[in-house]
């Protein structure tokens, strides 16, 4: 993929995240909670800022997990350990993440779903769940849940 492919998709992913961060933050804010809404709004801004450069740049990308899966992995690591809305960022995983950063966990990835036109719901519930190891009755879920509930629109019935 070009440089500016590359660019061009992951321009799209930022600004779908900070779509969703702006909608969350100013529900929060009409909720009275303007200080985590500002926070989350502002979080959104930076989101995602290291894969603009260095390692991330060169090889946090789908030809370099194909061609040098190792240097794929140290992109990985880089980005998820300098990104605290990521489980992997924080020493308890997913179940120690301060709310702020569960929100915009979710709002990345609402993002991702919208990106590869999967059900969020399935990612949440199936490989989410698998993958950080919590089940739909922790208190995590509920947070999860909690934040989808308010940033998707309801279904038409």
């Amino acid at each position: 993929m070009s440089s500016e492919k590359r660019l061009e998709v992951l321009l799209r992913h930022v600004n779908n995240v900070q779509d969703n961060c702006l909608r969350l933050g100013e529900l929060f804010i009409e909720k009275g909670k303007e200080e985590f809404g500002v926070q989350l709004i502002m979080n959104g801004r930076i989101h995602d800022s290291s894969k603009f450069c260095g390692i991330e740049w060169e090889h946090f990308n789908s030809e370099s997990k194909e061609k040098n899966p190792e240097l794929f992995k140290a992109a990985w690591l880089q980005h998820v350990k300098t990104n605290p809305h990521h489980p992997e960022y924080w020493q308890g995983g997913i179940k120690s993440m301060p709310d702020i950063y569960v929100a915009e966990m979710v709002c990345d990835w609402y993002a991702r779903s919208m990106e590869f036109g999967d059900n969020i719901w399935d990612w949440v519930k199936d490989k989410a769940s698998d993958r950080y190891g919590y089940s739909t009755s922790s208190p995590i879920y509920k947070e999860i849940k909690s934040y989808l509930d308010m940033i998707l629109e309801p279904a038409f019935k």
